[in-house]
């Protein structure tokens, strides 16, 4: 006969996939198995410029997942598909084109994931009782959110740091939802199906993934063309090829994701038009209320219209095509962000032409700012 615990757990999980969750599975809100190896990374400063991962408070928090809802008893861990690019054609039209990581294809997570939450909580409130609380987080608090979902059973962390589930691969978005209801836990997922396969680790540009299954963040291009705020280094930017916004590749060599290609992803997550694989020369026109009319609700908006131009300039120069030289001249000598001028005037001397080189030296005889001219004349 089904326990009580037992009935509330599959009551729940039913109606978290009814609401479109593909994934859903229950831990408890002990203290992650992985938090030594978090911990460690944070000692090797492997955050980057995120000093808010190393803060007192995001340390105590990981470790004692409590912190972050005190009543809770249980933890539903959710996953919820977006597209795979798997599947998804490169155009072929001539035009230059940038790549957006495909999470980002439609609308924001943060506007579709929570409304979901907070109707599974208004759910438990109505089949429980109101002294059934919860609270819902997509990585809106300092979680070690692998290391939850493994536990709830979902599948196990990959070699690329991904969540890998063996019936749907990877592409999909974890989200949490924290109850003081006591719920029956899943067993974790033990077996790690990665195996002898390295292909993630061979296919990263910039030799970001570590051994230890952790990443090296200030290498890794979502992290340069998302979070990083300032100028990339050099030595980077070739390694970025044409990615804009985020990254796949990882994702992308993945068997287990080759294998589920054709899955279909939450339609909230569905591609907006040229937002895949963005025209660049049109990208780079972009004013600052353009943008913001163009990426309404959409991820794209959190490295700010500078840090996108940014990448889009560099992405210009990898292609290393003249026909982005009048549109790189143009944004150099209009643009009043220093941070998209110095990406541009790089871009210019990666394609090299000794007339645009003559340019772009015209173009700075008023030019002030240190950045800037530090690209001009490196």
């Amino acid at each position: 006969m089904m326990s009580a615990v037992q009935f509330a757990a599959q009551t729940i999980k039913a109606e978290a996939i009814r609401l479109g969750f593909v994934l859903a599975g229950i831990a408890l809100p002990s203290k992650p198995p992985h938090f030594d190896v978090y911990a460690d990374w944070l000692k090797k400063g492997r955050y980057a410029e995120m000093d808010y991962l190393a803060t007192e408070r995001a340390r105590q928090h990981r470790l004692e997942p409590r912190l972050v809802f005190p009543p809770a008893r249980s933890v539903l861990t959710l996953g919820m598909p977006y597209p795979s690019p798997v599947s998804v054609p490169i155009p072929t039209d001539g035009h230059l084109r940038g790549r957006v990581a495909s999470y980002a294809w439609g609308e924001d997570y943060h506007f579709i994931l929570p409304p979901r939450l907070r109707a599974l909580g208004d759910f438990i409130v109505a089949t429980f009782g109101a002294d059934a609380i919860s609270h819902g987080f997509t990585d809106t608090a300092p979680i070690l959110e692998h290391d939850l979902a493994q536990r709830a059973g979902l599948g196990w962390i990959g070699k690329n740091t991904c969540l890998i589930d063996p019936r749907r691969g990877s592409f999909f978005l974890l989200a949490e939802l924290f109850t003081n209801l006591e719920l029956e836990p899943d067993p974790p997922f033990v077996p790690d199906r990665c195996g002898t396969c390295t292909r993630c680790l061979q296919a990263c540009p910039t030799g970001c993934i570590l051994p230890d299954r952790t990443l090296d963040a200030g290498r890794c291009i979502s992290y340069l063309t998302i979070e990083k705020k300032g100028p990339i280094a050099p030595e980077q930017r070739p390694l970025m090829g044409n990615w804009v916004f985020g990254c796949d590749i990882c994702q992308i060599v993945c068997p287990w994701n080759v294998r589920f290609a054709s899955l279909p992803g939450e339609a909230a997550f569905s591609s907006q038009p040229e937002v895949p694989y963005p025209d660049l020369l049109r990208e780079l026109e972009l004013t600052p209320q353009g943008f913001n009319r163009k990426f309404h609700h959409s991820p794209i908006l959190r490295p700010h219209r500078r840090g996108y131009l940014r990448n889009v300039a560099i992405a210009l120069g990898n292609a290393r095509d003249p026909i982005a030289l009048p549109a790189l001249l143009e944004i150099f000598g209009t643009e009043p962000e220093p941070l998209v001028r110095g990406a541009a005037a790089w871009a210019i001397r990666q394609i090299g032409a000794p007339k645009a080189i003559e340019a772009l030296a015209r173009a700075s005889s008023g030019e002030k700012d240190p950045y800037v001219l530090s690209e001009i004349n490196p």
